[in-house]
């Protein structure tokens, strides 16, 4: 990895992780494309571009966490499935899923449909959209944090799935999002921890790995933080069909891809 790599991938990290588009996905075919083999010290990186793009998050919302606390409580419910799911399954997420290509081009296509569908209750008022983040209960906030859980497969998209979960409750599309942003940082903080626990310290403090992880985090962080105040308005006047299509249409390609190289 040099620092061209490292600037790549923590773009591609700032932009997808907060995106409902899969930064799993998007920073798994990026290193393929960059011709980066998953080695312990790739790993590290991707947890600390992840890390940097938590931070943005902290420090955006920081004031409306202060302010409004019954929301982190009701972030923290949210939170607990995922975490329970995720100490389970970390081992098959960390091999057998991310070494499945198939699988993250299925899960783009399925969650871009259910997007879709989403999308068409609203057209069509079966579904209103009018629910804030205050009004979401205790039990709505444990299905939130399971549904959360179901983006243990590469491609499904954490953002992705918690505003769409929140969105069949009724919640507006802004205000999923910002919620799905807020649930993020104890997700990923607690994921990014359990890694670095299982990490080699000898592989942080090398003078040329410290520069590449310094660079991809402050990449992260500051493409993260323009990512997120973008989403927030962009949502208070769109849909996620955008995103839906993007996704089918990504899946579709990979899938082609991976059917023309093995045959």
């Amino acid at each position: 990895m040099n620092i061209l790599h490292a600037i790549v991938l923590g773009i591609v990290e700032g932009v997808t992780e907060f995106l409902p588009i899969s930064s799993t996905a998007h920073l798994i075919l990026a290193s393929t494309f960059l011709g980066l083999h998953q080695t312990e010290f790739i790993k590290l990186f991707e947890v600390v571009i992840q890390s940097g793009a938590i931070i943005s998050v902290a420090v955006l919302y920081i004031h409306y966490i202060l302010k409004h606390k019954e929301v982190l409580i009701k972030v923290m419910i949210s939170f607990l499935p995922t975490a329970v799911i995720g100490l389970l399954f970390h081992k098959v997420i960390k091999t057998v899923f991310f070494e499945s290509t198939i699988l993250i081009a299925l899960s783009l296509v399925v969650v871009g449909v259910v997007f879709l569908i989403i999308e068409y209750l609203v057209k069509e008022e079966r579904l209103s959209l009018h629910k804030t983040i205050k009004d979401i209960s205790p039990f709505h906030a444990v299905v939130i944090g399971i549904a959360q859980a179901l983006a243990i497969v590469p491609g499904v998209s954490r953002a992705g799935i918690v505003m769409v979960s929140m969105m069949s409750m009724g919640v507006k599309r802004d205000e999923a999002a910002m919620y799905s942003f807020l649930l993020a940082i104890p997700t990923i903080l607690a994921a990014s921890a359990l890694d670095l626990v299982k990490t080699d310290p000898r592989i942080i403090f090398g003078s040329s790995n410290l520069i590449l992880l310094s660079v991809g985090f402050v990449t992260s962080l500051i493409t993260s933080y323009v990512t997120v105040k973008w989403l927030i308005k962009y949502l208070q006047k769109n849909t996620l069909t955008a995103f839906a299509v993007y996704r089918i249409l990504l899946g579709i390609s990979i899938l082609l891809v991976v059917k023309y190289y093995l045959g």
